[in-house]
């Protein structure tokens, strides 16, 4: 019996110059940054815009460098500790994967923070102007974790699911032996949700519609941000109930939470107290 499920085979590789292989997954960051820096432009050449269109292309380098070290710094600290403990060189081995949005998230604040103290305009304008930039960013981010055939969801028998092979076994890409298996209806059971396009849906695609049509508006200073982590926690949370838990930490509390939805949970309450208290404020000057 034919398998009515996707097995997903792509070659994580795009292509290759001389022995080096060129990622999807790298070619997504490029992506991303790529859409930051128009889209940015985009939004500085409002009147209320904190910087000038050419200076988005400085934000957007130092954003880089705050996303990588904090990405990779916050995947060895929340989901790798004990392994950077027992080998400190696992630090450096970003060929090897390993980044974290929420590692990222805090490089990407001190970026805005120390952005905003540079043109005068505060912590707080420079986060709204950035926040709406990123979910776009996030969403090929994802994409490229599917094309990669990593971070997949829990099994399930939904119409579109997908039978990921190297959750089945490491080389399973290219294996002809469990290909065969799987033209023989065998491997069904081992079909997963394609996770990463929900979070590509919810955390990319949904959180960019609301944010830019919430900042398409002067807002009071902190609102834009505060909705972008309220956002993004939610969004991620409810992603998580599909996303298999990393294999080494499995679920870290009451047999059901994650590690990404415990550390989703401050930035919804940092989120919605951000909001409140930038209406308060505003309120109170009014």
């Amino acid at each position: 019996m034919e398998s009515s499920f996707y097995f997903h085979a792509v070659d994580p590789v795009a292509f290759r110059v001389g022995g080096f292989g060129i990622y999807w997954y790298s070619l997504m960051y490029l992506v991303a940054f790529g859409q930051f820096w128009l889209l940015g432009r985009l939004r500085a050449a409002r009147s209320d815009a904190p910087l000038a269109p050419q200076q988005v292309a400085d934000l957007l380098f130092w954003g880089v460098i705050g996303v990588v070290v904090g990405g990779r710094l916050g995947y060895v600290l929340f989901y790798a500790f004990s392994d950077l403990l027992a080998d400190p060189l696992l630090l450096f081995r970003i060929r090897d994967g390993g980044m974290s949005f929420h590692g990222g998230l805090v490089g990407v604040i001190v970026v805005i923070w120390a952005s905003g103290r540079h043109y005068g305009c505060g912590l707080l304008r420079m986060a709204d102007f950035v926040v709406p930039l990123i979910p776009l960013g996030l969403a090929v981010g994802r994409l490229g974790n599917f094309i990669g055939g990593e971070l997949w969801g829990r099994k399930t028998d939904v119409p579109w699911a997908v039978i990921f092979p190297e959750s089945i076994e490491h080389g399973g890409r290219v294996s002809q032996a469990l290909y065969r298996q799987y033209e023989a209806g065998l491997l069904d059971e081992f079909a997963r949700h394609p996770s990463q396009l929900y979070q590509a849906a919810l955390e990319g695609l949904a959180l960019f519609a609301i944010l830019w049509w919430f900042s398409s508006r002067p807002r009071p200073a902190g609102a834009i941000s505060g909705l972008f982590l309220a956002g993004y926690g939610v969004f991620r949370f409810i992603a998580e109930f599909f996303r298999e838990p990393d294999a080494h930490l499995g679920f870290v509390a009451l047999d059901w939470v994650t590690m990404g939805q415990v550390l989703s949970i401050p930035m919804i309450v940092a989120g919605a107290g951000l909001m409140v208290w930038s209406y308060k404020k505003a309120g109170a000057k009014s």
